[in-house]
């Protein structure tokens, strides 16, 4: 993270993303005749594309070939092959081996970004879920960061979703809304207003508006 001063000298604070770029392996169609019978295709019109560079023997035998079909005279493979579900059709605008970049983008653009958290391993309820704690009145020393009473009276048993201790963060979070303040085209970068989630080499997808 860092920040930006506007033209007013105002800071916007903000992440940078280095975005691409990404290639386009190959475009699925609705009515596209499958492939095989355990391989089936042409239910939904989709997009798979790759990004970061790897060594292309690493990849399996599918993704070798995907990529040699795709990019014949590409070396390298690609670390992270995804596909997506064209929602929006712009399959006409996309074809196999086209190069998608931040030019794609426009600043002031909203967009929204999905990412896997930060794990956290297991974690209490202080934590994971913002409890303050038990009181440090009446000779309790013991008891500051414990859940307190879990069960109700009649009951004899736990309710389900209850807010207990447990394993936090790894999980896939989307921010939506969020705006590209800046566009860095030489290197790739996008400077997106906010915070994401994620570390440092989080796969990001950012999906425009």
């Amino acid at each position: 993270m860092t920040q930006l001063f506007d033209e007013s000298g105002k800071v916007i604070p903000g992440t940078i993303i280095s975005a691409g770029p990404v290639y386009v392996l190959d475009v699925k169609k609705v009515g596209d005749k499958p492939r095989s019978v355990k391989t089936p295709r042409g239910n939904y019109d989709s997009v798979i594309i790759g990004y970061k560079d790897r060594r292309l023997k690493n990849l399996n035998k599918p993704q070798q070939g995907l990529v040699k079909k795709a990019l014949a005279e590409r070396e390298k493979g690609f670390s992270f092959i995804k596909e997506f579900n064209n929602k929006k059709s712009v399959l006409p605008t996309i074809e196999i081996g086209q190069t998608i970049d931040v030019s794609a983008f426009v600043e002031g653009d909203k967009v929204t970004v999905s990412a896997i958290t930060k794990g956290k391993g297991f974690q209490g309820v202080v934590k994971r879920h913002g409890f303050k704690g038990g009181r440090r009145s009446h000779g309790q020393k013991h008891s500051e960061r414990e859940p307190g009473s879990i069960g109700v009276g009649g009951q004899q048993r736990v309710m389900p979703g209850r807010r207990m201790g447990g394993r936090m963060g790894g999980e896939r979070m989307t921010f939506k809304n969020l705006t590209i303040a800046r566009i860095d085209k030489e290197n790739n970068r996008l400077f997106i207003k906010g915070a994401i989630p994620g570390r440092k080499g989080t796969l990001v997808e950012i999906v425009s508006k």
